[in-house]
């Protein structure tokens, strides 16, 4: 198991965001975390990266590439350890550098990094993959579209090379043609060997990607399953699939 999460439990003052979370990562599959506004999905994306600290619970990481698990604790890591040992955060809101070019932003995804043959390589890749950045790279990146945006903030977040890569809300505010192409893009970083956890308040398309899925109801977990089952169960479908 890549990461595993055990009665995780945070707070913001005397507000409980996450109650006795449990939530396991299998190495080379997309998960999903799906549920209402305040639910605490983002929360727990951010105990993860070290945004905030949890009150109580554990956060296990495997940090072996093939072997043997080597299981650390990630609990008290700063965000810039967790970039070192695999794990990268892409923020809802996508945080991109508006002042800079698109060019330097991907750039900046690599800051921990020395090897310049291969940190080409890793742009050419995310320029493939997002083709309409290859034809922006000198333009700010406050200039580009909310959708180039949210490409521009996955490419960099691939630019670190993690082995865990943590999405916020990629669809958030998109066109539709736009949310498919993201998530035709996430399932091929997926195949190209990344793990993903997503959170995403647009359940078909999660459900539809992602191979296990945890529904989060006021800081607890209500359900979870393979997403596909999830997709069908009753309770699903009238709270989050409009049927």
């Amino acid at each position: 198991m890549l990461l595993s999460i055990e009665n995780l439990a945070v707070s913001y003052g005397a507000i409980a965001a996450l109650r006795g979370v449990s939530v396991k990562v299998e190495r080379g599959r997309i998960v999903t975390l799906i549920g209402a506004n305040g639910a605490g999905k983002s929360t727990l994306l951010r105990a993860i990266s070290g945004l905030v600290r949890a009150r109580s619970g554990s956060l296990s990481y495997d940090t072996a590439s093939n072997g043997s698990p080597a299981n650390i604790s990630i609990a008290n890591c700063t965000p810039h350890e967790l970039v070192r040992h695999g794990i990268v955060h892409v923020p809802e809101g996508r945080g991109i550098f508006a002042n800079l070019s698109v060019a330097e932003n991907l750039r900046l995804g690599a800051y921990l990094r020395n090897d310049a043959d291969e940190i080409a390589k890793d742009t050419e890749r995310g320029l493939n993959l997002f083709p309409r950045l290859r034809e922006r790279l000198r333009q700010s990146a406050g200039t580009l579209s909310g959708g180039e945006q949210q490409m521009l903030a996955i490419a960099r977040g691939l630019m670190a090379r993690p082995r865990l890569l943590l999405l916020d809300e990629p669809s958030l505010g998109l066109a539709p043609r736009l949310v498919q192409q993201i998530f035709e893009t996430i399932v091929r970083i997926n195949e190209e060997g990344t793990t993903i956890l997503l959170v995403e308040q647009n359940a078909h398309m999660a459900l539809r990607t992602a191979h296990y899925a945890y529904c989060l109801e006021t800081g607890t977990i209500a359900l979870e399953g393979p997403a596909r089952e999830l997709a069908e169960r009753d309770e699903v479908k009238k709270a989050y699939l409009g049927g």
